[in-house]
């Protein structure tokens, strides 16, 4: 049976709105808004949606980088939310993240070999005089020669910087990742590099990635599930081959339907109408009603459910 690694449980992330001389607060963005899933050790949970439905933020507030306003991170079963600054240190070196941009992810003044170090040396893995070498270690796993520790970020291409960010995350030997977009900056022929390391690595470190993109080639690639967001909530959740073959929800289905497709004679794009609505004040029930074409009355007043029996049954995902 799979060893659940992750498990999240109603996670909020309210950002407060303040007016007046006093900064009261009247209100809040609702930028994550009662998410939930788990995700088992040594798979890949891909995280998809448009741009801002608060897939990033997710990310971040699992690892404390954005404080969370509700819910709760269960990380081989404790909290990582209620934990001291102390006890939360010592976890941190098993949960790491794989920014976006590798450029301003590296500092500019630092060497290569002082970036990758820098994990190793807060947490006291290596006697001094071992880290230079852990550092080349790692360069060669992530593909690059030992001997560019003396380098710049300047001096690499986005590809390389990407490489040295994983070095990075790899450094303090982590079992959880979370990739945020980590392939969207890069160019196509370069995302196929970088997609096939990260699964070269998570077979040989039996590594768990929460996988947050918006581009469903690379979902299909790289997920074993995949989970669907929508204004701040998951509207599906199942295994990666069902999701693309028997997508329920009709969001999930408009966004496969919107993806660019490599048939030359394919010259119709699917455009989802309508606007999303607004986080600080998001539609009761179902959050995609405004923009669907099968919405019913009960979808006004109840939140769809993401998976399970209650979810196949639902029967405006049954047309």
């Amino acid at each position: 049976m799979p060893e659940t690694l992750l498990e999240i449980n109603d996670l909020k992330t309210w950002y407060p709105i303040k007016k007046g001389i006093f900064q009261k607060t009247v209100n809040h963005v609702k930028a994550v808004d009662g998410v939930s899933f788990t995700i088992n050790k040594g798979e890949t949970l891909s995280l998809v949606g448009e741009s801002g439905c608060g897939k990033t933020t997710v990310g971040k507030t699992i690892l404390r980088l954005i404080p969370n306003s509700g819910g709760e991170a269960l990380f081989q079963g404790a909290d990582f939310f209620k934990m001291s600054a102390d006890e939360a240190h010592g976890l941190r070196r098993k949960m790491q993240i794989i920014f976006q941009d590798p450029v301003g992810s590296l500092n500019p003044k630092m060497l290569v070999r002082d970036i990758i170090a820098e994990g190793i040396r807060s947490f006291n893995l290596l006697p001094e005089e071992k880290v230079e070498a852990r550092v080349g270690e790692l360069l060669e796993k992530v593909g690059l020669p030992a001997e560019v520790m003396m380098r710049y970020p300047h001096e690499f291409s986005g590809g390389q910087r990407q490489r040295i960010c994983i070095a990075r995350a790899l450094a303090v030997e982590p079992e959880f990742i979370v990739c945020d977009e980590a392939t969207s900056a890069l160019d196509v022929s370069v995302q196929a590099s970088i997609l096939n390391l990260l699964k070269k690595l998570q077979k040989e470190f039996i590594l768990t990635y929460l996988f947050i993109t918006h581009d469903l080639s690379v979902v299909e690639y790289i997920s074993d599930h995949v989970a669907v967001m929508y204004l701040g909530q998951i509207v599906e959740k199942a295994p990666v081959e069902k999701i693309f073959n028997e997508a329920r929800h009709p969001y999930t289905q408009a966004l496969l339907k919107s993806a660019p497709k490599l048939d030359v004679n394919h010259r119709d794009f699917f455009v989802l109408s309508g606007d999303v609505p607004s986080p600080i004040d998001p539609p009761s029930g179902c959050r995609f009603q405004g923009r669907c074409s099968q919405v019913m009355d009960k979808c006004k007043n109840q939140e769809i459910p993401v998976s399970g029996d209650e979810f196949n049954n639902y029967r405006c995902l049954l047309s």
